[in-house]
């Protein structure tokens, strides 16, 4: 009987956010094949620490999974891709439009993922996981184990990035 509560439990608190597992996941490896293999890894282990999450939010703790068991495939078959450049202190420009959602709006989606797909895998993620997902930064946070402080300036970064990549493929027409 406990069992099949627990079984209830999980398919109604961590079932229903396969399409946000699979988003992050596509979005974090770049490729279709590897982000269903580590989702359907990501949900086999959320399966099998149920018993321990005794939060409210299925989305976030499954996410959080999802998240790891990208990074350690990453780490294992991509290291490369990781970011190699150093988080330094820059100054935040304050933009007047979120970058992301004038883009979406006026350029071709196509174009927007390929500069997405160039962004450094911390940079997506936090991207993603805001812009896509509809995270907040204490969310993102806490999936990404990061401080608040650093999702905040992943965030301009990513989108300075995204807009300067942009740019750069707007004029050269591609």
């Amino acid at each position: 009987m406990a069992e099949s509560n627990q079984l209830a439990r999980f398919e109604q608190m961590v079932l229903p956010h396969l399409d946000a597992a699979y988003n992050l996941a596509r979005w974090l490896t770049r490729n279709g094949h590897d982000a269903e293999d580590l989702v359907q890894e990501a949900y086999l282990r959320a399966f099998k620490f149920f018993g321990g999450f005794h939060g409210e939010d299925g989305r976030a703790w499954l996410l959080t999974i999802v998240r790891n068991c990208c990074y350690t495939w990453l780490k294992q078959n991509r290291r490369n891709e990781l970011m190699a450049e150093p988080e330094e202190a820059e100054e935040i420009e304050d933009l007047k439009l979120n970058p992301e959602a004038a883009l979406i709006q006026n350029v071709d989606h196509e174009l927007l993922r390929h500069a997405l797909d160039e962004l450094p895998v911390e940079y997506r993620e936090v991207l993603i996981l805001r812009e896509l997902e509809g995270f907040s930064y204490k969310e993102i946070a806490d999936v990404a184990n990061l401080p608040i402080g650093t999702v905040m300036s992943r965030l301009a970064r990513a989108r300075r990035r995204l807009q300067q990549c942009m740019t750069d493929r707007a004029e050269k027409g591609a």
